[in-house]
């Protein structure tokens, strides 16, 4: 080989090398971004174009032409060596909204991946002896670096469960050793994060309480919580329990055992997994069935697939702020105003709780009366539960207001987006009426054949409560738009489709004056365009 060919094949193979570990960091990100699920990670890259990604097809040039004889290897392979590195730089420019977290899972994967990877590359060496079509080898694995994720993602099934399972008893051992701790568990389509946030401030100015943090809502995430956080003198624990199939929070209650817990709803999100409403109910209550005979259920009648399903295996409290036929608790004279909301729980043999926070929204009133009607059960007095009402501060996120140094009302309810809860927050934009009403939206996820209607309606909605609309991206566009041109009441200069938030910021700061209200509607994972 002469002299130019051998360096051209020593950079093209560092630079290849290289761009195996940076691709497969990637991929890593995205199946850590779809739970370590090869299920759904399969389905993301199969519906998300991920395929043909110019990444992809400019890898799948380079390989073509330092296959192609007839060119010499020293220019197929330096044109080769650029086109990598310039696929290189472009993806170290990339930021993303959830960044890969290196947790031990994580590295166990990018290590098994990559030991794949480079087995396979010097069995082509070992086969050939020959360096071009070792680097072509190569090459084509970061082609094809996610089936080398999926690949090592399975090899590890067996070393992942048997950890797990070690965790796993470590958890039991912990709560079987604190017989006193009251476990309060909290499910639901949507509020149960803003529900354990206020209920956990609540039942401080009584009880050494301790909560699942962030979104640690699967049993890695409480198993994690209870061996790293609970202490022996924690009175009260309360564990968030989320769910994507049947079963999930089933597991969660074979660990825990709660003697308490909360529905806050019952609605149409993940049905690509559920695949239907009555599937979601009933996985979420399988929270209630596994309460004990002597414990309660504290259930929200606003959402109809609570309402309809009976609780008799114990007690159960029943709430509403909208559909209070059949609620034992209800809220009402609800006023909001620039410093918050004052509103009055009512409920049985005359108990009246008159209230103030700094939450808007008819979803933080019914949060808060979940959270409230828990404190009341296990004893907090009234004083104190109006004194943690009072000083409760909004979840980030989560239909969380504040004011910008320009005087532009920001209405942020960007963690995600559901039917109800996207209704609800057009509902509160559509009240603030000293300016500009501005939605900023990339639409709703994970509906599965709803979710075009979904996003219809929500555009319907739109056009009748705000006075411009920015729709981010291209995966809700189509929907969301025809909603809002078939309700016919927002001028069609008022409706901006762009394609990325950093272009709607741009956007904004020509659209918005001082006095006007911005509603940030979701934002999608990097897993969507």
């Amino acid at each position: 080989m002469p002299k130019i060919e051998i360096i051209t094949a020593l950079i093209l193979g560092v630079l290849t090398v290289l761009y195996i570990i940076q691709v497969l960091r990637r991929d890593l990100m995205m199946l850590q971004q779809n739970s370590y699920r090869n299920d759904r990670y399969t389905r993301w890259f199969n519906s998300s174009g991920e395929s043909t990604r110019p990444a992809r097809i400019m890898g799948c040039i380079a390989l073509f032409l330092i296959l192609v004889h007839h060119i010499p290897f020293g220019l197929s392979g330096l044109v080769s060596a650029a086109i990598i590195l310039g696929c290189m730089i472009s993806l170290a420019r990339r930021r993303y909204k959830k960044p890969l977290v290196m947790t031990r899972r994580a590295w166990r994967i990018l290590i098994t991946s990559l030991l794949l990877a480079y087995a396979l590359t010097a069995g082509a060496w070992f086969l050939t002896h020959n360096p071009v079509t070792t680097i072509a080898v190569l090459m084509a694995l970061c082609v094809a670096s996610p089936f080398i994720m999926l690949l090592s993602n399975w090899l590890l099934k067996p070393v992942e469960k048997s950890i797990n399972r070690r965790y796993y008893n470590e958890a039991r051992d912990i709560l079987a050793s604190m017989p006193h701790l009251k476990v309060i568990g909290i499910t639901g389509s949507y509020g149960k994060t803003s529900t354990k946030h206020y209920l956990q401030r609540i039942l401080s100015e009584q009880f050494d309480t301790l909560m699942t943090p962030g979104s640690f809502n699967t049993t890695m995430g409480v198993i994690r919580t209870i061996r790293e956080h609970l202490k022996p003198y924690n009175e009260v624990f309360i564990v968030e329990m989320g769910a994507k199939q049947p079963g999930d929070i089933r597991e969660i209650c074979n660990l825990v055992h709660p003697g308490a817990g909360i529905v806050t709803a019952v609605g149409e999100q993940h049905l690509e997994s559920f695949r239907s409403i009555e599937n979601v109910q009933r996985t979420k209550f399988e929270l209630i069935d596994s309460l004990p005979a002597d414990g309660l259920a504290i259930v929200n009648n606003d959402f109809p697939y609570v309402a309809n399903r009976p609780v008799d295996n114990v007690e159960c409290r029943r709430y509403a702020v909208s559909n209070t036929q059949g609620a034992g608790y209800n809220a009402r004279d609800i006023e909001y105003a620039h410093d918050g909301t004052r509103f009055t729980i009512d409920g049985p043999d005359g108990y009246s709780l008159s209230l103030h926070t700094r939450l808007v929204g008819e979803c933080n009133i019914s949060n808060l009366m979940a959270a409230v009607i828990m404190a009341a059960y296990l004893g907090v007095p009234d004083d104190k539960i109006r004194y943690a009402v009072e000083k409760i501060e909004q979840v980030e996120h989560r239909l969380n207001i504040r004011r910008t140094p320009g005087g532009i009302t920001i209405i942020d309810d960007a963690f995600n987006s559901n039917p109800d809860g996207s209704r609800m927050a057009v509902d509160v934009l559509s009240r603030m009426t000293d300016g500009q009403r501005i939605i900023i939206t990339p639409g709703m996820i994970e509906l599965g054949d709803r979710q075009y209607d979904y996003n219809l309606r929500l555009g319907e909605h739109i056009a009748g409560n705000a006075d411009h609309a920015i729709i981010v991206g291209e995966y809700n566009r189509d929907p969301i738009i025809e909603g809002i041109n078939r309700a016919g009441r927002l001028d069609k200069d008022h409706v901006h489709p762009v394609d990325t938030f950093a272009q709607a910021q741009q956007l904004l700061a020509t659209i918005a004056r001082p006095g006007d209200t911005v509603l940030y509607e979701n934002d999608l994972p990097d897993t969507f365009k």
